[in-house]
């Protein structure tokens, strides 16, 4: 494609008097690894040691969650059905919302119960529900997190018991956390729930942050001796959404702290503005033999960008694309980009696709058209 791609439009021009602030270093965490995710670019903002192998401890909920959720919505499981804890999971050792062997627990009840109350029991029991037995489980969990493109991580239970071949790093929880808000936003507000109560027994929601910053709404806390304190938080401002994963530190409230440092820098200091909205056509492509001389091209989802505060006015726009196509020619087919700048700065270069299929024309527009091609 490189060699037929023609430049085709560069806008949004420098403007006087819109300098952008410039952006400090991120903090500097007491922590064995960070990551700062903003959601709707999916930009990494700050990184420290993100692609080290670490213990994930109870974060690894969030992927027995992600397959829960699935589950509901391919109707293998209800909410409101139930199911009674195993001796295994019974015994499970951890955190538990205690769930009764003598009495069974509701979907919706074990799924809280996971989430707010990190309970080791209902991973389990869901687990089973859902595969038959947790080992099925854990296979399916490495299926699914290669699926999302989690490269570097690889589950041997569902919740997050140490074993030396349970094992993720910051950034593959960065996609975890953000496919949960992406793909089950119906579910998502789960993770706000301060406490829950179960079998009499009231359990509050470890993540400190919930009570301390209106703009937090989730998302998962974990910790063994051996993974020490972390959490994956998530905060919204408006339609801006910052995640951070914080891994490897002292304490419960040093996790915390962190945390709100990492998700302050990155709503205080860069601006994600909507570039493109998704199926609008962003320019048109000549189609030859097809049964429309000119295809849309433009993007399936909504596209931001992150840039330093201040910098949205000096951002610029270059538009590549093919010269032409010939029919038949699929929608999601890639025939060109745009590539952004700030100040001549390379910044992000984003895949223009076809928007509308276009099918081969009739024997004699196709006769027509391959005149047309020999002569150009």
């Amino acid at each position: 494609m490189k060699n037929t791609l023609i430049a085709l439009a560069v806008a949004l021009s420098v403007q006087a008097g819109a300098a952008a602030l410039p952006v400090p270093p991120a903090p500097d965490l007491s922590a064995t690894a960070y990551l700062l995710l903003d959601f709707n670019s999916g930009t990494t903002l700050a990184a420290k040691d993100a692609d080290r192998r670490i213990e994930p401890a109870s974060l690894t909920k969030l992927m027995t969650a992600y397959l829960t959720f699935q589950a509901l919505k391919d109707g293998r499981i209800k909410m409101d059905q139930q199911f009674t804890v195993s001796e295994k999971g019974w015994r499970t050792e951890g955190s538990r919302m205690f769930l009764d062997p003598k009495k069974p627990a509701s979907v919706s009840d074990m799924i809280k119960g996971m989430i707010v109350q990190s309970g080791n029991d209902a991973c389990v029991t869901l687990a089973e529900a859902i595969a038959g037995s947790e080992e099925t489980f854990a296979g399916m969990m490495n299926q699914q997190a290669a699926r999302l493109g989690m490269k570097h991580t690889h589950f041997m239970n569902s919740t997050g018991l140490p074993d030396p071949q349970h094992y993720t790093t910051a950034r593959d929880l960065g996609i975890l956390a953000a496919a949960i808000i992406r793909d089950f936003p119906q579910h998502y507000p789960i993770y706000s729930m301060r406490d829950f109560r179960y079998n009499n027994i009231s359990q509050p929601n470890r993540n400190l942050l919930l009570y301390r910053d209106p703009q937090v709404d989730g998302m998962k806390t974990g910790h063994t001796d051996s993974a020490g304190y972390c959490l994956v938080a998530s905060k919204r401002d408006g339609q801006r959404r910052v995640l951070s994963v914080v891994l490897g530190t002292d304490s419960d409230v040093t996790r915390a702290n962190e945390s709100a440092r990492l998700l302050g820098y990155g709503m205080q200091f860069f601006d994600v503005p909507k570039l493109f909205a998704a199926l609008q056509p962003v320019s048109q492509v000549k189609v030859y033999k097809g049964a429309s001389n000119t295809v849309p091209v433009g993007f399936d989802t909504d596209q931001y960008v992150a840039v330093a505060k201040g910098a949205t006015a000096r951002l610029q726009k270059q538009v590549l694309l093919k010269p032409h196509l010939t029919a038949p020619v699929a929608a999601g087919q890639v025939v060109g980009s745009i590539k952004l700048s700030v100040d001549g700065q390379p910044l992000a270069e984003l895949p223009l696709k076809v928007l509308t299929a276009v099918p081969e024309a009739g024997f004699f527009g196709r006769s027509v058209d391959s005149v047309k091609l020999w002569f150009n």
